[in-house]
Order: structure tokens, then sequence, then C-alpha cells
């Protein structure tokens, strides 16, 4: 994979860049100081990964990442820790490196960025929707873990201001995420948005009486706007 490095620091610069020269897959093209002259560098140059700090003069990683129409797979590398949760709101991040880097953990986050890219590169066969909706599992962060959902057991998804409740048959979770973002994520064969604040597993259903249905023990309301299509997908007799 062709990188580029941009960390306002010489010494952190140096650091990834021999980390880099332990992984035979890894070409560093460039080094930047700032995210400006990385910023003109892709403007005329394609790379498949960014190394990146998070704290610089001027723009910071994230000002950064905004101003990519198409950001290529980006590995934070920062000292701060406290950013984790924001990161993982861009699909572009693949990883949180927190400095100093050991090499067991900078090698991990390479496998991250190569295995994101193979299942870009997918081909999806005619007559799916999205490689969501074929998928099993369903990766939410919680205090910087990756953590593996079976994505038939959540039965419920609830949406909490900023954050979003995520039930399943073992075990709640509380994400830093949106309703409109876990939705794209799920299959539509199996998961319905039946109001704006919730998004039911179908196949869960207990009962339904006028405008709530009951999901495991809880009431959940349905929206004047989504019943028609809540009744369309059961099958009735």
């Amino acid at each position: 994979m062709n990188c580029i490095i941009v960390d306002d620091e010489a010494t952190a610069r140096t650091i990834i860049a021999q980390l880099c020269t332990n992984v035979p897959s890894l070409n560093v093209l460039e080094e930047f100081p700032n995210a400006i002259q990385a910023m003109k560098y892709l403007n005329q140059n394609e790379v498949d990964l960014i190394f990146l700090d998070i704290h610089m003069p001027d723009f910071t990683g994230f000002d950064f990442i905004q101003t990519l129409k198409n950001p290529p797979k980006i590995i934070l590398t920062t000292s701060d820790s406290q950013f984790a949760i924001e990161a993982f709101e861009y699909d572009c991040i693949v990883d949180y490196l927190v400095k100093p880097i050991a090499l067991p953990r900078f090698e991990k986050a390479i496998q991250k960025a190569e295995t994101s890219k193979v299942a870009e590169n997918k081909v999806i066969p005619s007559g799916t929707e999205t490689e969501a909706s074929t998928a099993n599992d369903l990766y939410i962060n919680i205090d910087r873990r990756l953590i593996k959902l079976d994505i038939p057991s959540i039965y419920l998804i609830e949406a909490k201001g900023d954050y979003i409740n995520v039930k399943t048959e073992d075990k709640n979770y509380t994400v830093h995420s949106t309703l409109k973002k876990i939705e794209d994520k799920l299959p539509n064969d199996l998961f319905l948005k039946v109001h704006r604040s919730y998004i039911i597993n179908i196949k869960k259903i207990v009962d339904i009486e006028d405008n709530s249905v009951l999901i495991k023990k809880d009431v959940i309301p349905v929206s004047r706007s989504n019943r028609p299509e809540l009744m369309k997908r059961l099958n009735l007799l």
C-alpha cells in the first residue's frame, strides 16, 4: 500500500517511517509536517493509506479529513487518547494508535487497513442490495474496543441524543453514533425503522397492538407513516 505520513513532529515522522520498514506491503511516498502540504499533494496524487496526527498547528487531523472528498484509509497516530470515540465516527479511519507506538500494535493496525481495503474491493453479486445485508457481523466501538455483534441477535435500537442504545439477546450497548448511520449497515429484510427514535428486528416482534409493537419486554411506538411498511413486511394470515 502506498502511504504518506502527516505529523508536525519530525521525530514522530521518523519513528512511523521506521515502523513502516518492518511491513513489506507498505511504501512510504512522502512525509509532511502539516495538513496543508499534504492536501496539496493529494490533489495531484492518490494514496492507499495516511498516517495522520490529530494535534497540528492551524489544521487538526479531523479538519484535514473533512477536506477530503474521497479519503483513503487513515490510521490516526497521536499522544492523546481522548478522541478515540470521535475518531470512529469516520468510516475512513481504520485504527487509532497512541504514541509511543509498539511494533506489534502497529502491525495489527496495518492488518486492519489491508482487511478493510480487501472488503471494499469485493464485487457485490447481482441481486444483493449491499454488502451489509449479507454479513452477520457488526462492529461497534466501546471504550476504544471494537466489539463484534451478531446482527440477528440485535432486537432493538433506540436513539438517545448523540447516542444509540443497541439491545441484543445477551447484552445492551450504548454507542456514540446516529440511528441513520447504523440503519445503513443493517439488512433491510430483517430491520425496520418504525419510529424516528427506534429500529426493530421484525423477527423479534411478540405482539402488535394499535400503534405499538412488543419486542421482548419493550413496548415500541410505531409512527403512522411507518405502519404501512411494517404491515407489509409481516406474514399475515
